[in-house]
């Protein structure tokens, strides 16, 4: 990467929603719930789980550096990533995974105008 490029910073939030849940992984996010409140969370580098009461849907935040021309793709990218490899690891099941960033160094340069 060249370096003359800055590195933006994005917030990036995955959504997607719980399948086919084993009964040992749907016991873990019962138990574990209190622990995963949206009002307990922030945009990480390590991600922040967040799931709601109905054990259906899910949130995961990001924060992502990245350079370069397609940065927004490429911090989306990336999370997903993220995303898919944390709960594979859970071996948590889950579909309809989806990205949406925020730019958030152009949204600071706004800011300090």
């Amino acid at each position: 990467m060249d370096a003359d490029v800055p590195i933006q910073t994005f917030r990036v939030t995955i959504r997607g929603r719980f399948d086919k849940l084993s009964e040992q992984a749907r016991a873990y996010l019962v138990e574990a719930q209190d622990e995963h409140d949206i009002f307990k969370s922030g945009f990480t580098q390590e991600g922040t789980f967040t799931y709601d009461s109905k054990i259906d849907c899910f949130n995961l935040r990001y924060e992502v550096r990245v350079r370069g021309d397609n940065a927004s793709e490429a911090a989306a990218s990336q999370a997903l990533g993220n995303a898919a490899g944390f709960l594979s690891t859970l071996r948590i099941g889950f579909r309809d995974l989806r990205a949406t960033s925020m730019d958030m160094s152009a949204m600071w340069d706004r800011a300090a105008r």
